[in-house]
Formats: structure tokens, sequence, C-alpha cells
């Protein structure tokens, strides 16, 4: 069996800090090897334990969600940061996104999703709850109206083309294949070949490039 996906829970409520770690035991998959009720408390775990993942909620006392997954990514870039939060504010999960953070759940999700989601992030994958998704680009499309396409995507092939508009639809890289009809390495060699060829780090920047420049 492979090594257990380690992660960090760190939310100013002892009660959801204890549900999660709950779910995540009964699946030998994760981890959890350590919590935290701040996030200058989860910085500095983060850097004892390197976790795989942090699972940071977005509004906590001291240093909240935004600035600690700055410091999370500037200091153990190797760890992947989830916000894990109430809000469905479009700016918030935006700003999330800027600082780095790997995806960005609503805690209304299921539990299957939320366990799905921490596989998806530790194979490379972002993740974003479907009705944020839809709320980012529809902000995205309303201030800033998508210009003629950009000349670096002039860059991409046919296919890798297809591979954009589908990010920004939201897709994961299994549901990308199963809709154009290839190997699901198919698509991260293209997903790959696409940052590399736009200056871009991860998919959602491609996502929301995509929208940005009249590619979705």
């Amino acid at each position: 069996m492979e090594h257990p996906i380690r992660i960090l829970l760190v939310d100013d409520h002892s009660l959801f800090r204890s549900g999660i770690r709950f779910l995540l035991s009964r699946h030998p998959e994760f981890e959890v090897v350590g919590e935290a009720a701040d996030g200058l408390e989860g910085i500095k775990r983060a850097k004892e334990l390197k976790p795989d993942i942090v699972l940071l909620d977005l509004h906590m006392p001291g240093i909240a969600g935004i600035e600690a997954t700055q410091l999370l990514r500037q200091d153990i870039p190797q760890t992947h940061v989830i916000l894990l939060t109430v809000s469905e504010d479009a700016e918030d999960l935006s700003a999330g996104l800027k600082a780095g953070a790997a995806g960005y759940l609503l805690k209304n999700i299921d539990a299957d999703y939320l366990l799905e989601s921490l596989k998806r992030v530790m194979n490379g994958d972002s993740v974003i709850s479907a009705d944020m998704t839809k709320k980012l680009f529809a902000q995205i499309r309303k201030d800033t109206p998508p210009p003629p396409v950009a000349p670096e995507a002039d860059k991409l092939t046919p296919r890798e083309r297809d591979i954009i508009s589908q990010l920004a639809a939201g897709l994961s890289n299994k549901e990308i294949a199963r809709k154009l009809d290839v190997a699901e390495s198919t698509v991260k060699i293209h997903l790959q070949s696409i940052l590399k060829k736009l200056g871009l780090s991860n998919r959602v920047q491609a996502a929301i490039y995509a929208v940005g420049h009249g590619m979705a």
C-alpha cells in the first residue's frame, strides 16, 4: 500500500476539525497528522510536519486564510493548500487562487466529494466547488469582456485549445479525457504543454486565462 496522504487541519472551530478528522480516519489512504486553531499556529505546524495537504479555513482570528496560504506556498511549496470555507464570495475565491491555493471547497460539500478532491489535488489537479467555478467565471466575464485571443495562444495546438476550453468549463482531467475520447495521461501531457506555452503555473490559472481571453 502506498503511503497515506498526510493532512493538516487548520480551522478555528474544534467541532468541525473533529468531524473532518473522524471522516478521514475511516479511510486508510488518509492520515491527519495535526491540527491548528488559527492561521499562525497552522503555519508553524505545517513547517514542522510538512504535510501533503493543508485543509485551511478562510476566515480565522489572527492570520486569515489568504495570507496563511501565501506564506505556506512561499515557505513549503511542496505542500498543497485547499481552502475549505463557508464563503461563497467570488472575490474570496479569486484571492485564494491568486495566493496559490490548489482548491477552494465549500463546507457544505458531501464527504465523497471532499475525499475525491484530496486525491485529485495529489494528482496535480486543482479543485473548486462546482457552484464557485460558475461564479468565478461569471465574474471574470462581467469584469473583463473577452478580448481577442492573445498572441501566445496561437502556440496552442487544436487539441490543446480543446482541452483548455474544457478546463474553463470546470472539468477534471478524467472528465476531459472521457469527453474527448483520449487517455487521462494524454490530457495531463497536453496540460503541461499548455502551462509551459502560456507561462502559467496550474490548471486553475489556465482556466481563468481561457475565460479572460475568449477561449471558453
